[in-house]
Parts: structure tokens; C-alpha cells; sequence
């Protein structure tokens, strides 16, 4: 994955923190704790203090953070005229997501619904008809709470936002202000000092800093990230507005996300910490399951798979290959007990076992999360 920053100054690559998307990232740890197997005890007591109609409605939009981390978490990076800048606190974050259009809004929160579009652009569920019977297809596929929400939001936005702010201010209340309290220190400090860091030694160092999955080619003037994904943008595109925002997150390890949609200014969010996994299984057992990811398509579904449940048909079209095919390499993978299968009506879900896939080791882990 690649980000241009040929000619883009210093001074517009901004550390930055946001309460909004530290949320997202919290309420992912939450829905998926074996992503986050250094938060396993927060996650437990936070869930479990839950009220049950707060719990309930996390339900309904956990589409939002679950299987994919939608962009309305970073609200800032898509305003149009927008001048790039997080809230200094969660309701300044909310406000600028009120400020974001509803058709940036609509395609955002049904991010789960054009995956292999994401890069590319593709056009708004509000207004192509094409697009709004694959997004209910796809929420289809995930139960009968999110076709709900996805006829909702599609049939008018404004309640539905007005819906989202309350869920994410009555979640503040719950427990995320006492959290972001806690955890907020850590984030700015690690701001302040990768900005102090770039200033100093530059922007090659900093962002080495950041992640090791992250280089700079300062020649061609491209910011390479290293993942199992592939996608560009621009951080000097003047119809967005020059910029490149790097957010530290104490919740995201290990995922390294990159927003890099048409017409956003990117964000990189990064982990500033990084948990012990498990030991290996046995030899012979590893053997068996390497040689089944040793394949690069496999590889490519175990990144679908470690992040939520798939049907053979969105796996399909999110890889542009035949179900036939996505069956075929599922069937290898099963075979080497690396994924689980249930079914839900009349679909079909596909899932990587992350416990199992922890015991293979952190560096397979880290590279399908990222």
C-alpha cells in the first residue's frame, strides 16, 4: 500500500490524537477480543458491565467496527474544505462527524458492503440503485439486525445519525470517558515525541518509528506500508487539501489501518503497544498449516477471514476469482483446522480460528491483521 507525499512539507504531516477513533478501535476489541489478546481483561469487565439495552444497540451497528473499521471514525479526514484537524475531545469529534455529508456518511458506514471498491471509489448507495441492493445483500449476509439498520439508513440518514451520535455519547458515559482518561496521556505523549523525532532526524525516521511495516522512499517520494492489502492515495491532492495524519491508538494493536478512500485526506493509525501471543503448536503441526497458507489467494481470504464471518460469495467478489475456487482454498484451509464454518438462514460463514492462528506466530498474525 502506497502513499505519495512528493513535495508534501513537513509541517503538514500531523500526530494527532482523536477520542472518536480510539472509540471505534475499542468497540472493535470489544466485539473481536481475540484480535486484541492485550486487552482480553478490559474487554471482559467492560462487557460485562454493560446495560443490556446499551449492549443491544451496539448490535445493531456493530458492522460499523466489527468486520471492517468504517471511516466515520475519522470523521475530520473526509470534511470537503475541511482543514484536516481532530476534536480536542469526543464531542468536538462528533460534531465534525455531524458536518460530514450524508452520502460520505451512507458509503462510509456500509464500508463492509464495497471492500474491493474502496480504493477505487464507487458510487452512493443513496443514489445508485445498483449500489443500494448490494448493500442490503451484504447486510444480508451479517443478520436480520443490520438489514434493519442498512433499510434505515438508507431510507433517510438523519435519524439514523442522530441514532449514532446518542449510542456514542451514552457509550462516553458508560465507559469510554473514564478510558480515554486513562489511556489519552500515552497517546499524546507518543504524538508529541513522534513529532519531536521527525523534526530532529526527519520524516524517514519517524515514520520507521511508527511501525516497521512502514518506509519511506524519499526519492520517489511514496510512503510505502506493508500489508496484505493493496491500495494508493495521494497526500497532496489540492482538491482534498494537503495533509497526512498519523494517529497513535492504545487499543489497535495489532491492526495497522490506513484510510486511503477517493477524496479523503489519508490517515494512518497506528498501536503504540504490543502484547505477548501465545507459544507455537508443534512442529508437525505448524508444517501442516503453513503448507496450507503457503498459497498467496489463501494468504489473501485469511485477511477476510481474521477480521469476521464470510459467505464463498463475498469472498468471491471481494477477490475477483469463482466461488468454485474460494471453496477449493477454503476446503485446504479446513482441512488444516485453521477455519470454523456455521451457518446463518441460508448463508453459509467462513472464519479464521485466531487461536489457532496465534499458535502459528505473531509475525503470520500481525501480517493478516494489519
Amino acid at each position: 500500500m502506497y502513499i505519495d507525499i512528493a513535495g508534501l512539507p513537513s509541517d503538514r504531516i500531523e500526530f494527532a490524537t482523536s477520542p472518536l477513533a480510539e472509540l471505534g478501535v475499542a468497540l472493535h476489541a470489544l466485539s473481536e477480543p481475540g484480535h486484541h489478546p492485550g486487552v482480553h481483561g478490559w474487554a471482559t469487565a467492560t462487557a460485562a458491565a454493560l446495560e443490556p439495552d446499551l449492549a443491544d444497540r451496539l448490535l445493531e451497528a456493530e458492522f460499523l467496527w466489527r468486520n471492517t473499521f468504517s471511516d466515520v471514525f475519522m470523521p475530520f479526514a473526509g470534511i470537503r474544505g475541511g482543514d484536516g484537524r481532530t476534536g480536542a475531545n469526543l464531542a468536538e469529534d462528533l460534531d465534525i462527524l455531524d458536518r460530514l455529508d450524508d452520502e460520505r456518511f451512507v458509503t462510509a458506514a456500509l464500508e463492509f458492503t464495497c471492500a474491493s471498491l474502496y480504493g477505487a471509489g464507487s458510487a452512493s448507495p443513496l443514489s445508485d440503485p445498483g449500489m443500494r441492493a448490494r448493500a442490503l445483500e451484504m447486510a444480508a449476509a451479517r443478520g436480520p439486525r443490520q438489514v434493519e439498520f442498512t433499510h434505515r439508513l438508507l431510507a433517510d440518514p438523519a435519524p439514523v445519525r442522530r441514532w449514532i451520535r446518542r449510542l456514542f455519547e451514552d457509550l462516553d458515559q458508560a465507559f469510554f470517558a473514564d478510558t480515554w482518561r486513562r489511556v489519552s496521556v500515552q497517546l499524546v505523549a507518543d504524538a508529541r515525541h513522534k513529532t519531536e523525532l521527525m523534526r530532529r532526524k526527519g520524516v524517514g525516521e519517524a515514520m520507521g518509528a511508527v511501525s516497521a511495516a512502514m518506509t519511506l522512499d524519499e526519492e520517489a517520494g511514496r510512503l510505502s506500508v506493508d500489508k496484505l492489502a493493496e491500495g494508493r492515495t495521494t497526500a497532496v491532492d489540492p482538491a482534498v487539501g494537503t495533509g497526512l495524519t498519523l494517529m497513535p491508538s492504545s487499543f489497535g494493536w495489532p491492526h495497522l489501518m490506513v484510510l486511503h478512500a477517493p477524496g479523503w485526506r489519508p490517515v494512518i493509525h497506528y498501536p503504540v503497544r504490543m502484547p505477548d501471543l501465545p507459544t507455537p503448536a508443534s512442529v508437525e503441526l505448524l508444517q501442516l498449516r503453513m503448507e496450507a497458507l503457503a498459497h498467496p489467494m489463501r494468504m489473501r481470504l485469511c485477511r477476510n477471514l481474521a477480521r469476521s464471518a464470510y459467505t464463498t460469495g463475498e469472498l468471491a467478489d471481494s477477490h475477483s476469482i469463482t466461488a468454485p475456487e474460494v471453496s477449493r482454498h477454503l476446503s485446504v484451509l479446513k482441512k488444516a483446522g485453521l477455519i470454523t464454518t456455521r451457518r446463518r438462514g441460508r448463508y453459509v460463514l467462513h472464519q479464521l480460528d485466531l487461536t489457532v492462528v496465534a499458535r502459528i506466530g505473531s509475525d503470520f498474525l500481525e501480517g493478516v491483521l494489519r
